[in-house]
């Protein structure tokens, strides 16, 4: 069986969705209306896929020293994983609206705990409408399955420690946000406006094209080039 890891198409994904090996998951999410995205899947999702809610799935309670959307507890996240009916040999195909950016998250979580066979599906639930596949409003559960990873400590960083290696200059910190935001201009999401100090913007949408797909690697690497000024990738 072909194995995706990043990126995975409309027309690639369409033949796997009756296969129990595949978990198809919509992370349709609207920060302004934390409500939309479940609406939206019920209204009409990717045969086959269930729900994945950053606030109550993909995310940890919210505490005095936390940010917005903190990690859970992973060994909780990994039970919910085997809840959903995911594996150690399941392939996961993740999307949300268009952009890919909630999605990622899930992508990330995934890896984070050492499962590598999950893929963004690229220009999102608007990309498989585009390319007129099937549609259904039913929510179908899959059969629990059993899931075990292990977290990798080095995937993250606290904010201690990243102050600190800013102040080595040892990592080149990236803000994904619009550009807008990242000025503190604009800022209706986050009680403070602005950007940690010595961060660099790469907005999310200046990796995709006019449709939401993401650009070509050689674009994609040009681009990031730009953005990290000569350090190294890892360094990132």
């Amino acid at each position: 069986m072909d194995r995706y890891t990043t990126l995975i198409q409309p027309q690639q994904l369409a033949p796997h969705l009756a296969d129990p090996r595949w978990a198809v998951f919509d992370c349709r999410f609207d920060l302004a209306d934390p409500g939309a995205g479940r609406r939206a899947y019920l209204a009409g999702h990717v045969p086959g896929a269930q729900y994945a809610h950053l606030d109550d799935d993909l995310a940890g309670p919210i505490t005095q020293t936390s940010g917005r959307h903190p990690l859970p507890d992973p060994r909780a996240f990994a039970e919910r994983l085997g809840r959903w009916g995911v594996g150690n040999d399941s392939q996961v195909v993740v999307y949300d609206g268009a952009t890919g950016g909630i999605a990622a998250r899930l992508w990330w979580m995934l890896r984070w705990l050492g499962h590598r066979d999950v893929a963004v599906l690229d220009g999102g639930f608007a990309a498989w409408q585009r390319a007129q596949l099937p549609v259904e409003t039913e929510t179908r559960a899959r059969p629990a399955a059993r899931f075990s990873g292990s977290p990798r400590d080095a995937a993250w960083i606290g904010s201690a420690d990243l102050a600190e290696c800013l102040a080595r200059q040892d990592i080149a910190l990236v803000d994904a946000r619009a550009s807008d935001r990242f000025a503190g201009r604009n800022e209706t999401i986050d009680p403070v406006a602005g950007h940690v100090p010595g961060a660099r913007n790469h907005p999310f949408a200046t990796n995709l094209d006019a449709d939401n797909r993401f650009l070509p690697a050689l674009e994609l690497h040009r681009r990031w080039s730009a953005t990290l000024g000569g350090a190294p990738a890892a360094q990132a």
